[in-house]
């Protein structure tokens, strides 16, 4: 291993003004769960979303979890759901009871395929049994199909629930990422383009929904003098130290956006030569925020494959990641439905069989950038060597 600095595939970056709000907070004693940075927080996303209104809650998981449950979700009930994601996109599907059907990707954003959506919701209709609603998730900060996804959507009357966890700072077609759908959602992980450490927000344009949402988000207490509840809530409200953290990160947003999609442009760049690596498009009237730089590898020609790749910048004390794992193949969700893009071909697998998301980070300096790509390079070089190239 070596003895240089570890480089992280995608860091938190304070911005140094993260202090002011918390401070705030203290000299205050706004320390219980709401306050004035949590309003202030919702109302400079919701205004950044372009929505009505934003809900500051525990993590992007519980927002999901909220959408769900104001969509009427219950057991029984269907819910289709991009497969190549992370496993909190579904899990909230599993909370409900619900069975979850993913839907394979697409080769021009590597989401969720209009094609096998169109497929799922023409055999759901058959069945007599539409989905409560279609979580779409914009990987890596890649927009999804959203015209095409929307318009069946709109044909078989599904909402939406766009999970922008990753793509805070993404655009489509001239609309923020997260606010085209019935409910938006973004995560303030360690590990996303902005954070508060942990925590979430569920964006709407239907205000009375998120009063609802505020509800159930605080343990459901009704408004009597008395702790009184009529139904199940949960304890899932940011709290106002936390969106301290999340109102000194938006005002770097953009910033942070500029540094990652610089970052991918210096990768690109530099492996310009490399036909075997095909970096994640970017599809056309769209804006990516680039949270990770993704890629995939054709292992027959470049001699090299992910895991040799990895084992390499691992020996370097570097962090890079496969793609995520499609959902369908977990052992979790064994059996469900899945719908592939094409008859053939598994979009998704070949991804995941293929890809690897690269170090990231905003705070990541040039000559971090560099080490990568030079052990990256050096293993290139290697592998050429031992197949005589």
């Amino acid at each position: 291993m070596s003895t240089q600095d570890r480089i992280y595939l995608s860091a938190p970056h304070m911005s140094g003004k993260e202090l002011e709000y918390i401070q705030e907070a203290f000299s205050s004693n706004w320390i219980a769960p709401l306050g004035p940075n949590v309003d202030a927080f919702e109302s400079e996303i919701a205004a950044y979303a372009g929505v009505k209104g934003a809900v500051a809650l525990s993590s992007g998981t519980a927002a999901i979890h909220l959408a769900l449950r104001l969509l009427g979700v219950e057991r029984g009930d269907r819910v289709f759901c991009s497969t190549l994601t992370f496993v909190a996109s579904a899990n909230p599907i599993l909370y409900e009871g619900a069975e979850p059907v993913f839907i394979d990707s697409e080769p021009d954003t590597w989401n969720m395929s209009p094609e096998a959506l169109g497929m799922a919701l023409a055999d759901a209709k058959r069945e007599g049994k539409l989905p409560k609603a279609v979580i779409v998730v914009h990987l890596y900060g890649q927009s999804a199909k959203m015209a095409e996804i929307g318009s069946l959507c709109d044909r078989y009357g599904v909402p939406i629930i766009e999970d922008a966890a990753e793509s805070l700072g993404s655009a489509y077609k001239g609309q923020a990422s997260g606010s085209i759908g019935r409910f938006g959602v973004y995560s303030f992980n360690g590990n996303k383009i902005i954070t508060t450490s942990g925590g979430g927000m569920l964006v709407s344009n239907d205000e009375a929904a998120l009063r609802q949402a505020r509800f159930l988000a605080t343990q459901a207490r009704d408004p009597a003098p008395h702790y009184q509840h009529s139904a199940m809530g949960y304890n899932y409200r940011m709290s106002n130290l936390l969106a301290g953290v999340g109102l000194g990160q938006m005002q770097v947003l953009n910033e942070r956006v500029h540094a990652r999609r610089a970052i991918f442009e210096r990768y690109r760049e530099a492996f310009a030569d490399v036909q075997e690596f095909q970096f994640m498009p970017e599809l056309g009237n769209t804006r990516s925020n680039r949270w990770l730089t993704a890629l995939t590898i054709e292992e027959q020609g470049a001699g090299t494959g992910v895991t040799a790749l990895l084992d390499a910048l691992a020996a370097e004390n570097i962090e890079a990641r496969p793609v995520w794992k499609p959902l369908h193949l977990q052992p979790l969700f064994k059996g469900a439905r899945y719908y592939t893009d094409q008859a053939e071909e598994s979009i998704s697998e070949r991804l995941f069989r293929t890809g690897v998301c690269l170090p990231s980070g905003s705070s990541m300096t040039a000559a971090d950038q560099q080490r990568v790509i030079d052990c990256i390079k050096h293993t290139l070089q290697l592998s050429a060597a031992k197949i005589g190239r």
